[in-house]
């Protein structure tokens, strides 16, 4: 058994909660603030069998969206800097960890 933990952004988040139900798979969302994401997250906890891992990766990756955003850069005190412009950033749709699970229960 994983526990697979999934940082998804909101704008991706129903279409990754409909698509993993409608295969089966049984999750709890948690709402969440950090820097993994731009514009919102929420943070997905999905209980996987280790063979089914693999899948619901497939899954999320078929409904989460990579997005170019604009970031202003780093501030400076330099006069006329070109730090403070803003630059394309690729960010992703979804930040996915996997963790084993000693013991599962259902009580």
């Amino acid at each position: 058994m994983k526990l697979v933990i999934v940082i998804i952004s909101n704008k991706d988040l129903a279409k990754v909660l409909a698509a993993s139900s409608a295969e089966g798979f049984f999750y709890t969302k948690i709402s969440t603030a950090g820097q993994f994401l731009e514009g919102g997250h929420t943070t997905v906890l999905f209980g996987v069998d280790e063979e089914r891992v693999d899948f619901l990766f497939s899954v999320i990756e078929k409904n989460v969206t990579k997005r170019v955003v604009k970031k202003t850069g780093i501030e400076s005190t330099l006069e006329g800097s070109l730090l403070k412009k803003p630059v394309d950033v690729e960010e992703y749709g979804a930040v996915a960890f996997v963790l084993d699970v000693d013991q599962f229960k259902k009580l």
